[in-house]
């Protein structure tokens, strides 16, 4: 089979974790099975959907490094599930209704009142043939929905529900049973089609082979196999993943904010560190930095992914963040340094790496090691006696530990008392990498200015 999936967000707001994580799983599906990954802008609700969001996805998925093969938006495709409803019309499995949303409700209500479950009773199918066209003429708008077969008489007795059955890669067998459903709605009454109706032609007319998506669209799965087979067409083959959910227990399908793709990358988070959190969160793997996506679409396959949410906590993925950039060489950060304007040596990138949790305190560092710098003099005397004693250069990672045995031997002063006072004199800060490292690249005139008092 040749794999083909598809990420179909609708250009209505921002990106988020939760969308990512659908994202990432087809792109990583793709990448692992040498298939394709398509873009489809679900953008048929033209009163929500912009333009402006649509570039803001692209934006976001090119930041993220999921690069996709083809691409495609609804709104262009109007005229073909027009065709489509004609056909269904026509083999009668897309009828007219007239009711009201409050007639709806009211009949629904009654429902409940009797113990019955609110699905629509069909009152609309009463109508014969010339009273739908009586209606039409008269200028009524009707909503169109899809006849469910879900009931089928056998040897004379009652009807029996209708179960439709799929294994799922991730759920495994799955069977949701027709006969609890309303028949959907598959175009509204000003004509505009919905998201069950239009992603399954799309799906056909594209040859999607998979459906990697949230869980939450499993009983919109038993209603689109339905119409995959009303129109001809094997339906593809269906993957539910688990959720995200806070670390307070709520789902993430809402939130925006530092959550959307974008207030991650204004936070500095590296795409990888989102990626990789996004995309191993509720499955048997661990949660851990990875420095390229072929190498994680090697490590996770859908099997691994668990029906349990997963739990996102945006203090662990600043975290892996972290470890993330602990593991990256120079050439693998310059560009995107250099993207902050920061110029920044290897030698610089291996003393400093170790102590960041953003691309962005690099800046910090820099600031350290070129100046100016006001020194903070912790204690005058020793600062100034190992001011004397600086080597000459050329420096190198060895200069450290003799100069400040030099010191030790010459003060008597060892231990904590003796490498915080340089510290502060040499960097104005408590911690940070080891000066073994910072040392050659503040040079020794910044050095010996900085330990007698004077900013440089």
């Amino acid at each position: 089979m040749t794999v083909s999936v598809r990420f179909a967000p609708s250009p209505t707001g921002r990106l988020h974790i939760g969308n990512i994580r659908t994202a990432v799983l087809n792109w990583l599906f793709a990448r692992r099975n040498g298939g394709s990954f398509m873009l489809r802008l679900d953008d048929t609700d033209l009163s929500r959907s912009t333009a402006a969001f649509a570039d803001a996805i692209r934006e976001d998925l090119t930041w993220l490094g999921l690069v996709w093969d083809r691409e495609a938006r609804q709104s262009d495709r109007l005229a073909r599930y027009e065709e489509v409803a004609k056909a269904l019309k026509h083999a009668g499995r897309l009828y007219a209704c007239f009711e009201t949303e409050d007639e709806l409700e009211r009949r629904r209500a009654r429902q409940r009142t009797r113990g019955l479950p609110p699905i629509y009773d069909r009152a609309a199918l009463k109508l014969t043939a010339a009273e739908v066209q009586q209606r039409l003429a008269a200028g009524e708008k009707p909503h169109w929905r899809f006849f469910l077969q879900n009931t089928e008489p056998s040897r004379g007795l009652a009807p029996q529900p209708t179960l439709v059955t799929w294994h799922d890669v991730v759920r495994g067998e799955q069977t949701v049973d027709i006969g609890s459903l309303s028949d959907p709605v598959l175009i509204r009454a000003d004509g505009t089609p919905l998201y069950t109706f239009t992603s399954v032609i799309d799906d056909i007319d594209f040859a999607i082979s998979h459906i990697i998506r949230g869980e939450d669209h499993v009983t919109n799965s038993a209603v689109q196999i339905q119409l995959f087979e009303a129109l001809g067409a094997e339906p593809p083959k269906f993957a539910h993943h688990s959720l995200l959910i806070g670390a307070d227990g709520h789902a993430l399908s809402k939130r925006a904010g530092d959550l959307s793709i974008k207030g991650l990358r204004d936070d500095g988070l590296e795409p990888l560190a989102v990626l990789c959190h996004a995309a191993l969160l509720g499955t048997s793997e661990a949660v851990a930095p990875y420095t390229s996506l072929d190498e994680l679409a090697q490590r996770l396959d859908l099997s691994k992914v668990s029906r349990a949410p997963g739990r996102f906590d945006i203090a662990e993925l600043r975290a892996l963040n972290a470890r993330l950039l602990h593991m990256l060489p120079h050439e693998a950060v310059a560009e995107h340094l250099a993207a902050l304007g920061l110029q920044v040596s290897e030698e610089l990138w291996e003393a400093v790496r170790g102590n960041i949790a953003t691309l962005g305190e690099v800046r910090t560092w820099l600031e350290v090691v070129n100046g100016p710098l006001t020194p903070r003099i912790e204690d005058a005397k020793l600062c100034a006696t190992a001011a004397g004693l600086l080597p000459p250069e050329p420096w190198n990672a060895e200069t450290w530990g003799a100069w400040t045995a030099a010191v030790r031997d010459a003060t008597g002063i060892k231990g904590r008392a003796l490498f915080h006072p340089l510290r502060l004199a040499l960097t104005a800060r408590e911690a940070g990498p080891e000066l073994r490292a910072l040392l050659p690249l503040i040079g020794r005139s910044r050095a010996e200015a900085r330990l007698n008092g004077r900013p440089a």
